[in-house]
């Protein structure tokens, strides 16, 4: 029988009087996996009314001691790694080695985010007057809501929450409400930890009580979201209206171009992992494959002919290469857009279809596929978060080029090329926050931005040098020890 779980206010777990609730369940079997509160606004309220409380202390405690907090929490992920990664890959799906990548990747943030605190860089600067001194310090914003998708339901968590907590900031969190039990345990490890009473909350249930309430709660000065860009341009609006700093990380369309003097091995290698790792369902996956056209015939049969012999099935099962999607909605949308892609004209070259029968019945399996299509079919410029991948014939690097970029989203994008002039084009002109040359449109590492442009976002990047900027303030400092007023810009 599955467990129940509760909200976490104030340093506390706990079940309010008639709460109603709901349950995560494994999307390959079906299973229950455990029961939990669908919060009310008040009981939002009461979250972020803790993590207001507790602000004045927090951040006060020196930076290096909020690391070692952190440090501490990420032990506690190293520790529980295997469990922590096989929850994920029964509540979200993905195979057992990404699920304990996804850990990994929690892991590998948290203490690259502690040393921060021992950073927070500022500037100091020259000034135009004698005797004065120019400087930059980073201040906290305040109570920030984290909000969290699906997908990665333990590393994009800690994307927000540990850069969020050494800057000095407290946290009201929101995952997604089916990867509810993953992000009780991301809460476990800060708690157990040490993290004082109310710096971290979290509070579980839908995104039209839990995340508005946020959203529109004064208290609250920054919102980090990374989901779907509909509901991204909702949260934008709602937060515009309070004057808040919002962050978005929303969707993409990310191209792989294969030019005709690529390594084929390597760049097979790449899409099958981009387009079909997690079953499609990274931000960053390859959704189109961009070939040019003298090795398209070529590569596109090698394709086609390991995708037939990908194994997909139970994500816990050792060998096991693709798991189902996360949901019954989103098998619903996937399988929607397979038929779309199919009215629009485009060739189905493999899949298109529901896995049915024995492991597949009970779970929400999508026959890894593959379109030949058309540049502007909706299919090759809508984010689809599935297996199925459009391929499109190039004459040459300049129609590659023009054809990855003419679509509205900007996250990822890849080509494999043997020429270094190329691959130095392709940095300059591929229209996307990061490129990968020789590599899939997956595989981003901590220490380096992350995030895109045009409908991907609104402009802001974290992980990397620029994790803790969504989280501070910054204050300009000007000190004059001339002991006489002076006047900058003001002739003497």
């Amino acid at each position: 029988m599955s467990e129940s779980h509760g909200l976490y206010i104030d340093g506390k777990w706990e079940i309010p009087p008639g709460a109603k609730t709901f349950s995560t369940h494994n999307p390959a079997t079906g299973d229950e996996l455990g029961t939990f509160v669908a919060a009310r606004p008040e009981d939002v309220e009461r979250a972020v009314a803790a993590a207001h409380k507790a602000f004045k202390s927090w951040r006060e405690v020196p930076a290096p001691k909020r690391g070692r907090i952190l440090l501490q929490a990420a032990e506690i992920y190293r520790r529980d790694k295997a469990s922590l990664g096989r929850t994920v890959t029964m509540e979200m799906g993905k195979i057992l080695p990404e699920g304990l990548g996804d850990v990994q990747e929690a892991i590998d943030f948290i203490e690259y985010a502690s040393g921060e605190g021992r950073r927070l860089l500022g500037e100091t600067v020259p000034s135009e007057l004698r005797n004065k001194a120019c400087l930059t310090l980073r201040q906290p914003k305040g109570v920030v809501a984290a909000i969290t998708p699906w997908n990665f339901p333990t590393a994009i968590p800690n994307w927000k929450i540990a850069a969020a907590l050494i800057s000095g900031n407290t946290v009201v969190f929101k995952p997604a409400s089916n990867t509810a039990l993953c992000g009780t345990r991301v809460v476990q490890a800060y708690a157990e930890a040490g993290l004082p009473a109310g710096v971290l909350n979290l509070v579980t249930g839908s995104g039209g009580v839990v995340g508005d309430t946020l959203v529109s709660d004064p208290r609250v000065r920054a919102v980090s979201f990374t989901g779907g860009s509909d509901t991204g341009r909702e949260v934008y609006l709602k937060g515009a209206q309070k004057l808040k700093y919002v962050h978005l990380e929303l969707g993409g369309k990310n191209p792989q171009i294969v030019m005709d003097d690529a390594n084929l091995d390597l760049a097979l290698e790449g899409v099958l992992f981009g387009a079909f790792g997690s079953a499609g369902q990274r931000c960053t996956a390859t959704s189109r494959l961009i070939l040019h056209q003298d090795i398209y015939e070529e590569f596109l049969g090698r394709l086609i002919e390991r995708l037939r012999r990908l194994r997909v099935g139970n994500p816990l099962d050792e060998g096991v290469e693709m798991g189902p999607v996360a949901s019954a909605e989103q098998e619903r949308k996937v399988l929607g857009y397979i038929e779309i892609g199919k009215k629009e004209g485009a060739e189905l070259l493999l899949g298109g279809t529901k896995l049915t029968g024995a492991p597949y019945d009970r779970g929400f399996f999508i026959a890894p596929t593959i379109f030949a299509a058309t540049h502007g079919m909706r299919i090759t410029k809508e984010e689809i978060f599935g297996p199925v991948l459009s391929v499109l014939k190039v004459r040459d690097f300049e129609e590659a080029v023009r054809v990855a970029n003419d679509v509205d989203y900007g996250l990822s994008s890849s080509i494999y090329t043997r020429d270094v002039n190329l691959s130095f084009q392709a940095m300059e002109r591929l229209e996307a926050g990061i490129t990968y040359i020789n590599a899939p449109t997956i595989g981003a590492e901590v220490q380096l931005p992350f995030g895109g442009i045009k409908n991907t976002g609104n402009g802001g990047r974290e992980a990397g040098t620029t994790a803790i900027d969504e989280f501070t303030e910054i204050k300009t400092v000007f000190v004059d020890f001339s002991n006489r007023l002076q006047k900058a810009q003001i002739d003497a």
